[in-house]
């Protein structure tokens, strides 16, 4: 095992205390928040040649890489639109830095390309992605990002005479947006960076070639932090989505034709209820937990005297409903039973017309595009050990024709996977993935590695992730247990870790190790976890419950510190689900377990590699910056508290292909030396 020679760099200790709801809390390390700041910036310079001091001398560093480029240099597809005969897709060559925007003229088409980010000339970390194609197929929308910023450029491309049209939106916020009928003008919500009223919440009408100056204003939600605004439409009609972020997020809906000069009429007032609509032609329909936790999906029938009748469609089941789309005349819907993807076809009165032949605990499946005027979809299908593939499905027949895949050399000959059942610390049945090789699958105490979410009704199920797949062939046994915070077994798996409850899904994963430990598959010092955003919450709040449980943790752009969480960028928005230090009672349990304020000095923790970037405007780098102060402080066990950080890295994944080599490269070289593994090159 590599070791570092030196002391991490000092971090001055400046404590600030404040009395919250009558209790005193200290913050030593408050001075990190600031980003910009001469301190901060030396700070971080010194923090990344201690990373680099270690990482770059670690064991097998070079053949890690090898068969990480390996992975990871292979042709991809993603961000799928159609319209009409047209597919419009981001594609990958392999080596490429970045993907590009492509089209195929009907499904067995050649593959086109339309645009390029290198023909910017702004560097290799300009990414492009499409978004939306006019109902003619002749103009596309599509982003352009400069490293991982959550906000984007953007442009509009038009198809036939293959040019960019110089009606661009500046860098900003896009929070709806949607074609007229006749793609000569479109409808938009857009908060622009730097903007003086930042807080104006309205959407507008451009007309092609106009200048923005001359946009119309066609619904105004008022002004204000909590405040956000969505447009959605169809062929003759416009939606307008009001969402307030109070102690519970409150929605309204309005409907307005394209052609009527009145007010729009709402739809939906102050619902406290999750009411996501979507426009067919001559109906509403919506996804819904009106009266149904585990979500329904409704038409909105009026009755005249503007009240709507809310019939089901498809009906509320036991399992909840994970993802819906609407394809001509036919609803599909995909629910997860007990982390296992099942789908169902309907037709638009609700009558189920067909099932897809889901392999049990085999595969997930994703929706990824559908058109209204065609009876197919687009779905991408993984595995643990099978890599994406995009699929085209005809709705009538049911029939499957492979699009795309993504050919990545894993040899899932050698590996499988399996289901097993611990207990919590309430008593709870809990169910957890086990995956790996076969012999490591078989028996025996081996190295492993653990994820998993818990929060937001997210449910875990069979991916492929090059992150595992570089770990198991190592000889380790990947582990994923269904704690609750997810929907696996329905709402109330999600509630039983929301808000107040949150401390559940810290002692689901928690009991998860120590199961492992107990049927001595592994040992605490062969045990490393991993989580990135609501998952490095995960594991940062693990890594501080129970450190003498892991060996090492790898906690990429998190949540740390949870008493401030909430006053930087848009964060206040998730109150409903982790709740505030604002709030008496959301104090004393964020207090609880908030990682940041749990670290207690002269308690030896295990190896950690925190991962964050200044262009995280989801989960702001300040979490990763002080929890790496405040833990090399604390921390006597010798082991390297680590900060990867880099300065146009941040919560979306689109970094240039060689720095995610080198990025991935860091985290398995980490995690390969911590764990005693001998980095083998697995053949292609």
């Amino acid at each position: 095992m590599s070791s570092l020679t030196t002391a991490p760099p000092f971090s001055a200790a400046a404590p600030v205390t404040e009395v919250i709801h009558g209790v005193s809390v200290t913050d030593s390390y408050r001075w990190l928040e600031d980003s910009n700041s001469p301190e901060t910036r030396r700070w971080i310079e010194q923090q990344t040649q201690y990373a680099r001091a270690y990482l770059d001398r670690t064991p097998g560093r070079d053949v890690i890489r090898k068969r990480i480029r390996e992975f990871l240099a292979v042709e991809t597809y993603d961000s799928l639109q159609i319209v009409g005969n047209r597919y419009i897709f981001r594609k990958r060559l392999p080596n490429q830095e970045q993907p590009c925007i492509h089209m195929r003229e009907g499904a067995d088409g050649p593959d086109q390309l339309l645009l390029d980010p290198s023909d910017r000339g702004t560097g290799k970390y300009t990414a492009m992605k499409p978004v939306l194609v006019s109902p003619d197929g002749r103009l596309l929308l599509y982003e352009i990002k400069e490293g991982g910023e959550r906000t984007g450029t953007f442009a509009l491309f038009d198809i036939e005479a293959r040019s960019t049209l110089p009606d661009v939106l500046p860098r900003g916020y896009l929070r709806g947006f949607t074609f007229a009928p006749d793609s000569r003008s479109f409808f938009y919500v857009h908060e622009p960076s730097g903007a003086s009223r930042r807080l104006y919440r309205a959407a507008y009408q451009h007309v092609l070639g106009a200048p923005f100056t001359e946009d119309k204003e066609v619904f105004f939600a008022g002004e204000g932090e909590n405040l956000r605004l969505g447009v959605i439409g169809d062929t003759t009609r416009l939606g307008f989505l009001v969402y307030h972020f109070l102690e519970n997020t409150r929605t309204d809906f309005y409907l307005k034709t394209f052609d009527s000069h009145d007010e729009p009429q709402r739809i939906v007032a102050d619902a406290d209820y999750i009411f996501g609509p979507r426009l067919v032609p001559g109906r509403i329909l919506a996804i819904t937990d009106r009266d149904a936790p585990n979500l329904r999906i409704v038409e909105l029938r009026s009755r005249g005297n503007q009240e709507f009748e809310w019939v089901d469609v498809v009906p509320e089941e036991g399992s909840r409903i994970h993802q819906w789309a609407v394809a001509r005349d036919r609803i599909l819907v995909s629910y997860v039973r007990q982390a296992e993807t099942c789908v169902f076809v309907f037709d638009l009165d609700g009558n189920k017309t067909g099932e897809w032949p889901v392999r049990p605990g085999g595969r997930t499946v994703r929706f990824v595009a559908a058109s209204p005027d065609k009876d197919e979809i687009i779905v991408e299908s993984d595995s643990f050990t099978g890599p994406p593939a995009t699929l085209l499905c005809s709705l009538h027949t049911n029939s499957f024709a492979l699009w795309a895949k993504k050919t990545i050399p894993f040899d899932s000959r050698n590996f499988g996977h399996k289901q097993v059942w611990y207990s919590s610390k309430d008593g709870t049945r809990i169910p957890m993935f086990l995956m790996g090789r076969r012999d490591v699958l078989a028996g025996g105490c081996h190295p492993a590695i653990m994820t998993s979410y818990g929060g937001y009704g997210v449910s875990m199920t069979p991916r492929f992730s090059v992150f595992v797949a570089f770990l198991v062939e190592q000889g380790c046994l990947f582990a994923l247990p269904n704690i609750r915070g997810g929907s696996e077994f329905g709402a109330e798996w999600h509630n039983a870790a929301k808000r107040l409850n949150r401390q559940t899904a810290y002692d689901d994963f928690l009991a998860a190790a120590q199961c492992l430990i107990a049927t001595r598959r592994t040992s605490a010092d062969k045990l490393a976890i991993f989580g990135g955003s609501n998952s490095g919450l995960l594991v940062g709040a693990a890594l501080t419950q129970r450190p003498d449980l892991f060996r090492a943790v790898v906690c990429m752009v998190p949540m740390l510190d949870m008493l401030r969480y909430h006053l930087f960028d848009d964060a206040h928005i998730w109150r409903d689900e982790f709740g505030t230090a604002d709030d008496p009672g959301d104090f004393q349990v964020l207090a609880g377990y908030s990682p940041y304020h749990q670290v207690r000095d002269g308690i030896a923790y295990p190896a950690v590699l925190f991962v964050s970037g200044d262009r995280d405007q989801n989960c702001n780098p300040l979490h990763a910056r002080k929890m790496t102060a405040r833990l090399q402080a604390a921390n006597p066990s010798g082991y390297p508290i680590l900060l990867d950080y880099s300065k146009f890295r941040g919560h979306s994944p689109v970094l240039p292909l060689t720095e995610r080599i080198e990025a991935l490269t860091d985290r398995m070289a980490f995690l390969c030396d911590q764990l005693g593994l001998s980095p083998q090159q697995r053949g292609a």
